[in-house]
C-alpha cells in the first residue's frame, strides 16, 4: 500500500466503500477513479482478509457444526448435491454462537474432511454436529463425540441441528450472487471475506479493515 501511486486518503475511501459492500464501479464514481483501479484495490483488500483470517483460526471446541456446501453456476440437468460436476466443494465448521471457517476442499471423502476436522476441532469437551454424510463415519473412532442429523426425519431436535452452519452457507451464497459470478481463481478470496464479515457481523468492520489493511 506504502508504494501506490494514490493518497492514503483515497485508499481509505476506496476501504470505507469496500466494507460497506459497494460496487467497484460505484466506488470509482465516487472517488473518482478508474473502476480497474478499484477493482486492483479491492483485490488486495480481498489477500489481506485471507491472511487475517488464516492467522486468526484455532481449534474450535464446545458445540461444534460441520457440513460442506458448492459453489459454482448451475446448468439445467446438472446433478444436484454431493458429487455434482463443475462445482466448487466447500467445508465449513462453525462454533454455535462463535466463529465460522470454511475452506475450499478437492471433494468430500473422508480421507479428505476427516484430517480437516482432527486439525480444527478439539476433540475435549466437544459435541460435534454433522449430517448423515458417510466421510464422517470415523468421528467416533477419532475420538469425537458425534450426533448425526437425519434431514429426512427431523431438522430440529433439542441441540441435534446443523441449522447455524446452514445460515451460514445462505448468508455466503447471497454475498455471492451480488457479484454476478466469480472466477473460479478467486473464489477463495470471495470465501474468506464472506466468512470475515459473518464472524465479525456485529462488530465495525471499516475499523477491522483499516487495522488489517493499514497495519498488517
Amino acid at each position: 500500500m506504502r508504494y501506490s501511486k494514490i493518497s492514503d486518503y483515497q485508499i481509505k475511501k476506496i476501504l470505507h466503500s469496500f466494507s460497506l459492500e459497494l460496487t467497484a464501479v460505484q466506488t470509482a464514481q465516487q472517488v473518482h477513479l478508474n473502476r480497474h483501479t478499484v477493482e486492483r484495490y479491492y483485490h488486495l483488500f480481498r489477500e489481506k482478509i485471507v491472511v487475517y483470517e488464516e492467522h486468526q483460526m484455532q481449534q474450535l471446541s464446545g458445540e461444534v457444526e460441520i457440513d460442506e456446501s458448492y459453489f459454482g453456476s448451475r446448468h439445467r440437468g446438472d446433478k444436484r448435491g454431493r458429487g455434482a460436476p463443475n462445482k466448487i466443494p466447500v467445508i465449513g465448521i462453525l462454533k454455535r454462537k462463535g466463529k465460522v471457517y470454511a475452506t475450499v476442499i478437492s471433494d468430500v471423502s473422508a480421507k479428505t474432511l476427516v484430517p480437516i476436522i482432527e486439525k480444527l476441532v478439539s476433540r475435549s469437551k466437544t459435541n460435534v454436529y454433522t449430517d448423515q454424510w458417510r466421510s464422517y463415519d470415523g468421528l467416533v473412532l477419532s475420538g469425537y463425540k458425534h450426533h448425526r442429523i437425519n434431514h429426512s426425519q427431523e431438522f430440529v431436535q433439542n441441540h441435534h441441528h446443523i441449522n447455524g452452519i446452514e445460515s451460514f452457507w445462505s448468508y455466503v451464497k447471497r454475498k455471492m450472487r451480488k457479484h454476478n459470478g466469480i472466477a473460479r481463481h478467486k473464489f477463495y478470496l470471495y470465501l474468506k471475506e464472506s466468512e470475515f464479515r459473518f464472524n465479525h457481523r456485529n462488530q465495525n468492520i471499516f475499523a477491522l479493515l483499516q487495522n488489517i489493511v493499514f497495519k498488517s
